[in-house]
């Protein structure tokens, strides 16, 4: 027998020991305001709004499941985050620095104008995203192209269109983007990506032993030195900085701090070396956002000084002019600014383990709690109740054990098929790493916005389905 196989197939309930869980809310039907978009509260009548709609006319409307987009609160997170890092010329620390939203979090044309509007930059990483950027107005100067494998023709169309920096991630890369540069009459700017040795995610790093991934040109063995090297002699390039990047759902810039230092001790290798002080370092991203009440982000003010004080202060040290810094939230602007809205289907009790809460959506529209172990909230939403709590398993509909929206959470006793339930904090990667598994439809995203919902993404048909299918 397998060993990586359990004898029933994939395993089933995976049921935790008790006090495992957190002991339930006091009021099942009070919001968190870290895990909701700020414009999300309750009516007088118990039912949750958004942007001053209520979920019952949402749902009549756009139907379920879908992503309700909190378009106040996305602009004001892009706004923080520019102010943030928006230069002060009265204070030493206050330079200017660079905001890039990573589209790979979510993005549509709506959003690019939107980012365009409040004045953010854009990372994107294949050649949709870049489509989508340019379709939607976003100057090509403020757009950065990542990929630790791009193509030759997405090589090409970002030289063509100039976008502002392409990060190169291999030896390979470094050659071709230069290449292409120079056939076509372009002098290119990029970055390359280094790979520190360090990984953070939530709050712990460890500082060795992590060259070993896919992205980025490793600090060991002097191999981030030779691309530079490499970068500097070509004609086509013009090398304007290094990239790093250490993990994902960051709430400890400990780890930061690490790869600054790292960073800095290549940039004063560099000048040594050639003669040359890069002008800028991107730190990346990877900073995280509540996804239950559990935890607890770091608002954009407090990174941005703690980065500026990190970088400063690896500078001093090696005696280095302070290089341009950008950064890149893309998680921690559009992720809490959405919730997604289900049906409850049927409500399944298992005595003495939990209640079983099955929705019209699943793994189809969040794969991360299957993918990462993601944790989430959840709250019933079309009405309030005042119920006992109950351990609920919301559950998807499709045709795999492990399709489980959220794993462990209290639900009103009462809960009960028609009734409105939402996830919230699924503005990041769920849209985005959406599928048609079992031919599930992906649901729309509806931005709300001072009592307008409108869709900037439509929810597919059976007939956008089928006009893939050659036959």
């Amino acid at each position: 027998m397998s060993r990586s196989a359990h004898p029933a197939g994939p395993r089933h309930a995976d049921v935790l020991p008790e006090g495992h869980y957190a002991a339930p809310p006091a009021d099942l039907n009070q919001l968190d305001p870290r895990v909701w978009s700020r414009t999300v509260g309750r009516n007088a009548d118990g039912v949750v709004t958004v942007g001053g709609i209520d979920v019952k006319t949402l749902a009549e409307e756009f139907g379920t499941p879908a992503y309700f987009l909190d378009e106040a609160d996305f602009r004001a997170r892009c706004r923080a985050w520019r102010e943030a890092f928006k230069g002060d010329a009265s204070k030493a620390e206050g330079e200017d620095a660079d905001v890039f939203y990573a589209g790979k979090a979510f993005l549509s044309r709506a959003v690019v104008r939107w980012l365009d509007e409040e004045g953010l930059n854009l990372d994107v990483c294949s050649a949709g995203e870049l489509a989508t950027a340019l379709a939607a107005g976003m100057p090509a100067e403020r757009i950065a192209l990542h990929g630790n494998n791009k193509s030759t023709a997405e090589i090409e169309r970002a030289v063509e269109e100039g976008v502002g920096r392409i990060v190169l991630d291999s030896f390979q890369e470094i050659v071709r983007v230069a290449h292409i540069a120079q056939r076509l009459g372009k002098r290119q700017r990029v970055q390359i990506r280094v790979t520190v040795g360090v990984e953070a995610h939530t709050h712990e790093f460890i500082a060795t032993a992590h060259e070993d991934q896919k992205f980025g040109i490793p600090l060991a063995g002097g191999q981030a030195a030779e691309a530079v090297r490499r970068a500097l002699k070509l004609d086509g390039l013009e090398l304007i900085g290094i990239h790093s990047h250490i993990g994902s759902q960051i709430f400890d810039t400990s780890g930061f701090e690490v790869a600054a230092h790292r960073v800095v001790g290549l940039l004063k290798e560099i000048r040594d070396e050639h003669g040359v002080e890069l002008p800028e370092i991107d730190l990346g991203g990877g900073l995280g956002i509540a996804y239950t009440s559990e935890d607890d982000p770091r608002e954009p003010q407090e990174i941005a000084k703690a980065l500026r004080d990190i970088v400063h202060r690896e500078c001093d040290t090696a005696g280095l002019a302070v290089p341009r810094l950008s950064v890149e939230p893309g998680r921690a602007i559009v992720g809490p600014t959405a919730f997604t809205l289900y049906e409850v289907g049927t409500v399944k009790e298992l005595p003495g383990l939990r209640t079983y809460v099955s929705v019209d959506g699943g793994m189809s529209d969040n794969i991360r709690t299957a993918l990462y172990d993601a944790e989430y909230s959840v709250a019933l939403v079309s009405r309030a109740s005042t119920a006992e709590p109950m351990l609920s398993r919301v559950v998807g509909k499709h045709c795999e054990s492990g399709d489980i929206v959220v794993r462990d959470a209290f639900l009103p006793a009462d809960l009960a098929p028609g009734d409105l339930i939402a996830v919230p904090a699924t503005g990041a990667y769920c849209r985005s790493m959406a599928s048609n598994y079992n031919h599930a439809l992906r649901p729309p995203v509806v931005a709300v916005r001072d009592g307008q919902a409108r869709e900037i993404v439509r929810r597919e048909t059976e007939e956008d389905l089928l006009r893939l299918d050659v036959g």
